[in-house]
């Protein structure tokens, strides 16, 4: 099973139309792959579902991602990292059933110039702790609101060209 996290809570987010898009790419070459947005998450997961404690509305989440063998994370840039709700997200799964020894492929996105280089690394490094195995081939998109038309496509050659040959890499990985 695959699933692709849109790692912001940010209602109508850039990171979630990417993270469609994906869905669509994948679903195009015959691959299925659901699609969780961290914007689903329950309001009250801090109070709720970390050290050992498990809410009723976090058991599905926990049950697909207990279920997901490789994951695709869309990752917007916040201050020069990622999103503090991707790191609760991680905290509140189950450890070690939720990521240990399966497969990541991670994409960066930001409004800015470097594509989220430094975010991307930093979750590298929790997913290497986690021992979530990392896809080398990770794709960073700068200024990601002038890369998608109205309809949430990718629509600039390079871009295309990159996310075509993550997608293809991820599917054999």
């Amino acid at each position: 099973m695959i699933t692709i996290i849109s790692s912001t809570n940010r209602p109508g987010s850039s990171t979630l139309k990417l993270a469609q898009y994906y869905q669509d790419k994948l679903r195009e070459k015959g691959v299925e792959a659901g699609l969780l947005s961290l914007s689903e998450l329950p309001p009250n997961l801090i109070q709720t579902d970390l050290y050992g404690n498990r809410s009723a509305e976090f058991e599905p989440i926990q049950d697909i991602i207990t279920k997901t063998q490789k994951f695709l994370f869309v990752i917007p840039e916040y201050n020069g990292s990622f999103p503090g709700v991707l790191k609760v997200f991680i905290d509140a799964c189950s450890f070690p059933e939720s990521f240990y020894e399966k497969k990541a492929a991670l994409v960066g996105v930001s409004s800015g110039r470097y594509g989220n280089i430094r975010g991307i690394d930093h979750f590298t490094g929790i997913c290497n702790y986690i021992h979530l195995h990392v896809m080398p081939l990770k794709i960073h998109i700068p200024s990601v609101h002038k890369e998608l038309d109205e309809n949430g496509q990718l629509f600039k050659e390079d871009t295309l060209k990159f996310t075509n040959e993550q997608i293809d890499k991820f599917i054999r990985f």
